[in-house]
């Protein structure tokens, strides 16, 4: 298929706001589309591939592709706010051609990206630069737009994953709940597409593909999280990063909270996974954390740099050293655990797991219903640096991607809010070369309401890393004042919560203060509602009452 037809399918998407609208747009597109799994994968951008092509790097691109200078990009990107549009515009204006122009293919682009991620180490980025360059050289301006939207993850066309499994359904007429099912266990709606389009949408697990963890929600305390069960287990709720971990013979994959294939960050981790699990097939799940020499976990941040890290990692292995703890099993030997009740799993789980004090063992976990002991229980995780208890009901199965009450959160009140940074302002001083305050919004109303300024709780070290990572996501700058892509989310911890008419929400936080980054885990769809903060309000008014 000729990728100026996926241009044109964007433009239509980006003219309409009405989700029904665009589900049936792409029904229509789906239902002739040959590559029908790349042009599904394409229709949202390539959700969860990190391309590593920041916006400098893209600038160096448009500069090869056109011959265009410095000052002209960073002028026409001052007056766009959007690199894509930067790109559509040289395309049209631009002061080279290629000798041999070829029409470009969806599959030619969708090859091209698809190199990016695994380029890395020296003239990595001189070969990144060539392989969108060379699709650039080739695009009409509209293709060209949307090539580097999708390259540096912003298509701007309003596609979630709701409206892509709605089309699906309805191109191939499926069931959603049967397309969502089929993507629980493919993790990929290409795939499931291709199957809906031969009529054989049912999906089962398999080794090596990642499956949507279960999710956890919220409880108002520890004594109404105990009661809600009849079997109670309680778990520490570990300050780390969700795993899981795919065993087949000595091969071993390792998938984050949001499916990204993690397994040559933690190389020491599949060395321990092919020793001490004890079954030929598995997918088990637990939490890994940073430990220091004596095993004392270390907090989130520490941990995430082993995530980023794309090279020297066994050195970073050694720097940064991990305990991983596990707390489930959905898949033994050929037999689907998730239909099993939590008991039964956990049980499987303790018969497979060789454990390996303060490197790799079973999360501490008891059972009771017993008030006193939980409380004891909770103290003991908080004084470990923990987050809290995860409360889990024994005689659940396991429900992929959802949220249905099986497991319960239970942190110390005023827990912390994950808040995106969508604005900020210049800082004056000594502070001049760095964004002095950070605006933070929540999701709300359909789009992200600004609800706090943090600023004044930042130290120079990290006023120094946040302003690094925020420089390339500004879009717009108003004298002092800027705007930010919403993508940075941040753990945020604070005083109290107060009505105020000053933001969008009608609530700021009293004393924000950062608590750590969460870009590794969480995107800016995963932040706080609204209703999460009003909710947090009205709690905070009954401990007080």
């Amino acid at each position: 298929m000729k990728y100026s037809e996926l241009a044109q399918l964007y433009e239509k998407l980006g003219a309409t706001t009405k989700k029904l609208e665009k589900r049936d747009i792409l029904a229509e597109f789906y239902k002739k589309a040959s590559d029908l799994s790349i042009i599904v994968k394409l229709s949202q951008g390539i959700i969860g591939v990190d391309f590593g092509v920041a916006k400098q790097m893209m600038k160096d691109v448009i500069k090869k592709a056109y011959g265009a200078s410095d000052s002209e990009i960073i002028h026409k990107f001052k007056e766009t706010g959007d690199l894509g549009k930067v790109a559509e515009y040289f395309t049209s204006h631009r002061k080279q051609r290629t000798l041999q122009h070829h029409e470009l293919s969806v599959r030619k682009v969708y090859e091209n990206l698809m190199k990016l991620p695994s380029l890395t180490g020296q003239g990595s980025v001189e070969r990144k630069v060539d392989l969108i360059a060379e699709l650039l050289s080739n695009a009409s301006s509209s293709e060209a737009r949307y090539i580097v939207r999708t390259v540096i993850g912003d298509l701007r066309v309003g596609v979630a994953e709701g409206i892509i499994r709605d089309a699906i359904a309805k191109a191939f007429n499926q069931e959603s709940k049967d397309v969502e099912r089929a993507y629980d266990f493919l993790g990929d709606y290409g795939e499931v597409a291709e199957r809906a389009s031969k009529g054989k949408i049912k999906a089962e697990i398999e080794i090596g593909k990642p499956v949507r963890v279960m999710l956890a929600e919220r409880s108002k305390g520890l004594k109404e999280a105990l009661e809600k069960f009849e079997n109670p287990a309680l778990e520490l709720k570990y300050d780390g990063f969700r795993l899981s971990i795919h065993k087949e013979g000595k091969d071993v994959w390792l998938y984050s909270r949001r499916n990204e294939n993690v397994t040559k960050q933690f190389p020491e981790l599949v060395e321990f996974a092919r020793s001490n699990i004890k079954a030929k097939e598995c997918i088990i799940e637990g939490e890994v954390l940073a430990v220091d020499k004596h095993g004392r976990s270390l907090p989130f941040q520490r941990l995430s740099r082993r995530v980023q890290r794309k090279y020297h990692i066994e050195k970073m292995s050694i720097e940064i050293p991990i305990q991983m703890n596990f707390f489930d099993i959905i898949y033994l030997n050929g037999k689907n655990m998730m239909h099993e009740k939590l008991s039964v799993r956990w049980h499987a789980l303790k018969k497979i797991i060789k454990q390996v004090k303060e490197k790799f063992q079973l999360a501490e976990h008891i059972e009771t219903k017993n008030l006193k002991q939980a409380e004891k229980f909770y103290a003991y995780s908080l004084k470990k640096g923990q987050e809290g208890l995860i409360i889990k009901n024994l005689d659940a199965f396991y429900q992929p991607g959802k949220r249905v009450g099986y497991w319960l959160k239970v942190k110390p009140i005023l827990e912390p809010l994950d808040l995106v940074i969508v604005g900020g302002e210049w800082g004056e001083g000594k502070r001049t070369k760095w964004l002095g305050s950070l605006l933070l919004a929540c999701k709300g109303k359909g789009k992200f309401l600004e609800t706090a300024k943090m600023g004044s709780g930042l130290t120079e070290k990290q006023l120094e890393e946040m302003t690094r990572k925020l420089k390339s996501l500004i879009i717009e700058e108003h004298g002092n004042h800027v705007i930010i892509k919403p993508k940075i989310v941040i753990e945020v911890g604070y005083e109290e919560i107060q009505r105020s008419p000053k933001y969008p929400t009608g609530y700021a936080l009293r004393f924000p203060r950062l608590l750590r980054l969460r870009e590794q885990e969480k995107t800016a769809d995963d932040v706080n509602t609204l209703h999460d903060i009003e909710k947090l309000f009205n709690q905070q008014k009954k401990v007080r009452s």
